[in-house]
């Protein structure tokens, strides 16, 4: 981040090594959300289960971080998102390090368990300390760079598990992989710095009062939970489904399946770069967010309603992906916005619960048409919660525009009056 006009360059360098650290956790937190997805071959072999039934694995740990979620935002407000985080890591560690030891299904479901209640802690725990620790006009590209490194977290599993699982055994995948939380974990203990970057921290320096639960949960945190979870349920079709649907709709190779995927993957990851700056440039995040998902739905369109050969279909994943990746950044300035002060931790914890309803939700429709052979109807099932997500944000704004000009509408009025 560079210097801006005569601030301190210890405070920049303080704030560019609380981005590094957090943006580390994430990295390692979207690395174990993909850790089992390359070995399911391998452990459909060895516990000598169907896919179903690994299927169900992934459902307990979406239900499991679904129910910790709003907990633990409160957890990290109340002791810290240091230790939170700290707890973890570990815990991711020790779990799948487990799975490679205890190689049984009911095991593997009591993993998948402990899977999903670390992964609801990263999210409140990171925002916490951003919101924080990073000046205001800095804040929309740090929320862009922690985004960024989960893409990469997620980059780096299926080639490392499946590499180390060929070369060894899926024993030795898992502990390899429970080696990247564990040690993250141990330079986690090393900077107690971080919980004196949290907002929690700062309300309790302060003395301000704790803040009620009606103060957060206000009518926008809520519609924020909804929209998340539209948000989720849209995207989570052209993340996980797309390439699935592409092959039953246009019959087109599988290694242009992958590569649509590899471009949409992409896309987002630089278009999250990119909407950094411009949640910075801008409070409008609201309108931004609908502007960019918007083009994300026009080429969604076209690729469920045209086809113009495999290489178009790549070029318009990597679009669609860029464009989503753009409103990132402002979808969690939207949040930090409608936190109250003090309170960054559990507002993230109740509004992200809308990821986990659709991460549950979302699979289970579109494998349902996917089943039936009915992948067009699964990419405009994606385009309608599209159009409902653009929608929201835009409302959202209006309502916000409202309420801020009715107090001068009121004192007009007064006025008004007095003279009469």
């Amino acid at each position: 981040m560079e210097l801006a006009g005569g601030e301190d360059k210890v405070v920049l360098k303080r704030e560019r090594a609380t981005i590094f650290l957090v943006a580390t956790g994430h990295a390692v937190s979207h690395f174990y959300l993909l850790i089992l997805i390359p070995l399911l071959p391998l452990l459909k072999a060895t516990l000598g289960v169907g896919y179903i039934q690994l299927g169900l694995a992934l459902t307990v740990a979406n239900v499991a971080s679904a129910v910790a979620q709003t907990p633990m935002g409160f957890l990290v407000d109340r002791y810290g998102p240091r230790r939170l985080l700290i707890a973890a890591l570990a815990l991711h560690g020790l779990a799948f390090a487990s799975l490679g030891f205890i190689t049984t299904y009911p095991w593997l479901l009591f993993v998948a368990a402990l899977a999903g209640i670390a992964q609801c802690i990263y999210h409140p725990a990171d925002y916490d300390i951003l919101s924080a620790a990073i000046g205001t006009k800095r804040v929309g590209r740090a929320f862009s760079y922690h985004t960024f490194s989960g893409y990469i977290g997620a980059a780096i599993a299926p080639p490392l598990m499946i590499g180390v699982a060929t070369h060894a055994n899926l024993s030795d995948a898992l502990f390899v992989g429970s080696l990247f939380g564990l040690v993250t974990a141990a330079i986690f203990v090393c900077v107690p710095q971080l919980d004196a970057r949290s907002s929690a921290a700062t309300r309790k320096a302060t003395g301000a009062a704790p803040i009620p639960m009606r103060a957060i949960l206000t009518p926008t945190v809520i519609g924020l939970t909804i929209f998340f979870a539209i948000l989720n349920l849209s995207t989570s079709a052209l993340q996980n489904f797309s390439s699935l649907a592409l092959i039953k709709l246009y019959h087109i190779p599988l290694v242009f399946a992958t590569a649509c995927l590899t471009a949409y993957l992409i896309g987002v990851a630089g278009g999250v770069l990119g909407g950094g700056h411009i949640a910075d440039m801008t409070r409008r995040h609201g309108q931004v967010a609908a502007i960019g998902f918007s083009f994300t739905a026009i080429f969604t369109f076209v690729i469920a309603t045209f086809y113009f050969g495999p290489y178009a279909l790549v070029a318009l994943l990597g679009a669609a992906g860029i464009c989503t990746g753009l409103i990132l950044p402002s979808r969690d300035m939207l949040v930090k916005e409608a936190a109250p002060a003090g309170a960054v931790g559990r507002t993230f914890g109740i509004v992200t619960t809308g990821f986990n309803f659709g991460g549950t939700v979302g699979p289970l429709m579109y494998g349902w048409l996917l089943d039936r052979n009915m992948p067009r109807e699964m990419l405009y099932l994606a385009l309608a919660f599209m159009l409902l997500a653009i929608a929201m944000p835009l409302v959202g704004e209006w309502r916000k525009r409202q309420t801020a000009a009715s107090p001068v509408d009121l004192a007009a009025t007064a006025a008004l009056s007095s003279r009469a």
